[in-house]
């Protein structure tokens, strides 16, 4: 008796949110496969890499490229962070509508962009490495950063998943852009070295 209505509670909140838990397994399994994908590309790089490779685009040097495009792309997760609880109204700002919706697609859209040369840089020509607390913290959250973004896409893209879900892969993504920017940028703008270790 007690099993027929968990059961029938169970069928109808997967009915009336539509969502069903076992497709959580396939962001997580998105998660897991780039995040191991991109952790060994990077593991193959022999370190010490010839700078002829590298590019910096206007600023001087590649780590203070790498530093202020990251530190764009928190700032860009940031307003994510806002237009996200405007769009689930937590907060009230003017103007109403869908600008905080286009708001924020576009402004995701900028900042994973901005991530490519960052990645390029960190996946293949500086790789995976473990030399330094920092260091290795930095290698995972960056191997599971694609990750997560592609998760997250394919959970706004979805009707399949409940609604708390995207709120937290969001977070996920969040704090993996958090975690990166604190082991890199901050670490570059309190004084580290120029050099490619």
């Amino acid at each position: 008796m007690f099993t027929e209505m968990q059961m029938s509670g169970r069928r109808s909140l997967k009915e009336a949110s539509g969502a069903n838990p076992a497709w959580l397994a396939v962001p997580l399994v998105l998660v897991a496969l780039i995040t191991l994908t991109v952790g060994l590309a990077a593991g193959q790089v022999s370190h010490g890499p010839s700078a002829i490779h590298f590019f910096h685009l206007f600023l001087t040097h590649t780590l203070q490229m790498k530093a202020w495009l990251a530190t764009v792309v928190v700032l860009l997760a940031c307003g994510q962070l806002l237009t996200a609880a405007q769009i689930y109204r937590v907060f009230r700002f003017p103007p109403s509508g869908r600008f905080y919706q286009s708001v924020h697609r576009w402004s995701g859209r900028m900042a994973i962009l901005l991530t490519l040369p960052v990645a390029y840089h960190c996946i293949f020509l500086l790789g995976f490495d473990t030399h330094s607390p920092r260091v290795l913290i930095h290698s995972l959250l960056g191997s599971t950063l694609y990750g997560v973004i592609v998760a997250k896409v394919l959970v706004v893209r979805s009707s399949r998943f409940a609604n708390w879900v995207l709120p937290v892969v969001g977070g996920l993504l969040f704090l993996v852009l958090l975690g990166l920017w604190l082991t890199s940028a901050l670490w570059f703008f309190t004084g580290a070295p120029l050099q490619y270790q």
